[in-house]
């Protein structure tokens, strides 16, 4: 009696057990989830930090580099433009939130003309004003929720901060301690697993703020002659949802769009700005950006938005502008081991996780 051989696992490294093999994988991804869901307190503090610990490393890297400064100068002059960038952000918005709120009387007057607009089209007796709407929504009773979501932001602010230092106090004793863990060969592997994950940031930080900055440039030039107030601000704000993969620069980009509906006295301008920055964007996403990216990382785009979903769905907006990062991260350290390579494969865009190098911006 002959036996019928046994296929090889669909997944490889898998050997002959591949549905108890990826059972274990999806088992753990949902252990992780659930782990990293009930720690995110913790977490979201802490991966920030080190996502400004790899950004502060890419501006050293470059200052060191391009511009030939110092290695002890390099990094003091890595972090005071990483918080001064952080400092004249904060300044942005609230200068702006400021001039905003001192108008808010006229675009108050704008929306109740909009309004009464929407009532006549749809044949109401009596059109809704916004101080109807404003006391009907009873706003008083969010006032508890707003600020302890703001307490909790500013408190996550200073946890970065604090994280940060430490970590920046105790990066030079780092690769000692790697040493001492890793010998021999298990050394070098290890450093070359850092180092394709910091490249991989990097990279991928680089080519956001390059799309980040065309796009915003190229919305202010749009912007300007339609005759919207506060450019700077609203270019601030395409220029950081730019960060959040797939659907954050086409949300950044509705907001101006939305602002003149109760700024400017037409419905043309509103709609232009509508219509050329969405074209702004997807011009430059579907063109500008994968011929960029392309060389700097190599995950699959469904993943991209998979990630988004999965580490939003954990952490929140902080989730969301990390979710690319943590892929990166989860795909280089997969394809380092027989067991979970598949894993790195499927991640990939092109199959081949390991022969494709980061580079370096």
């Amino acid at each position: 009696m002959t036996r019928t051989p046994r296929s090889p696992g669909i997944c490889p490294g898998t050997g002959n057990a591949p549905a108890l093999t990826v059972c274990v994988t999806v088992l753990t991804v949902l252990a992780v989830g659930f782990t990293a869901f009930a720690l995110r307190s913790i977490l979201i503090p802490f991966l920030l930090a080190l996502f400004l610990l790899l950004v502060i490393g890419g501006f050293e890297e470059v200052l060191t580099r391009r511009v030939r400064l110092p290695p002890r100068a390099a990094l003091p002059a890595a972090i005071v433009a990483v918080v001064t960038m952080f400092g004249l952000s904060i300044w942005l918005i609230v200068h702006n939130a400021e001039g905003i709120a001192a108008d808010s009387g006229a675009y108050a007057a704008r929306l109740d003309e909009i309004l009464k607009m929407f009532a006549d089209k749809v044949g109401l007796a009596a059109a809704p004003t916004i101080d109807s709407l404003f006391h009907q929504a009873n706003p008083a009773r969010f006032a508890p929720v707003v600020a302890k979501e703001a307490g909790h932001v500013l408190e996550g602010a200073v946890f970065v901060l604090v994280y940060l230092a430490f970590m920046l106090a105790s990066r030079a004793g780092f690769g000692a301690k790697v040493a001492e863990i890793f010998r021999d060969a298990a050394h070098e592997e290890a450093v070359g697993i850092a180092r394709r994950i910091q490249a991989g940031v990097e990279s991928y930080v680089w080519v956001q703020t390059l799309v980040g900055l065309i796009i915003a440039g190229a919305s202010i030039l749009l912007m300007w002659p339609m005759g919207i107030s506060h450019l700077l601000f609203w270019a601030f704000l395409i220029f950081l949802a730019n960060y959040i993969p797939a659907i954050g620069a086409a949300i950044g980009v509705l907001l101006p769009p939305l602002f003149g509906l109760v700024e400017l006295n037409d419905l043309w301008r509103p709609i232009v700005l509508l219509v050329g920055l969405e074209a702004i964007h997807f011009g430059i996403s579907h063109v500008v950006q994968p011929r960029m990216q392309g060389a700097s990382l190599n995950i699959d785009p469904i993943v991209v938005l998979l990630s988004l979903a999965f580490w939003g769905a954990i952490f929140g907006i902080a989730g969301a502008f990390l979710s690319t990062p943590l892929t990166v991260v989860v795909m280089v350290v997969c394809a380092e081991f027989d067991a979970t390579h598949w894993v790195a494969i499927l991640l990939s865009e092109d199959g081949k996780p390991k022969t494709r190098e980061l580079e370096e911006p």
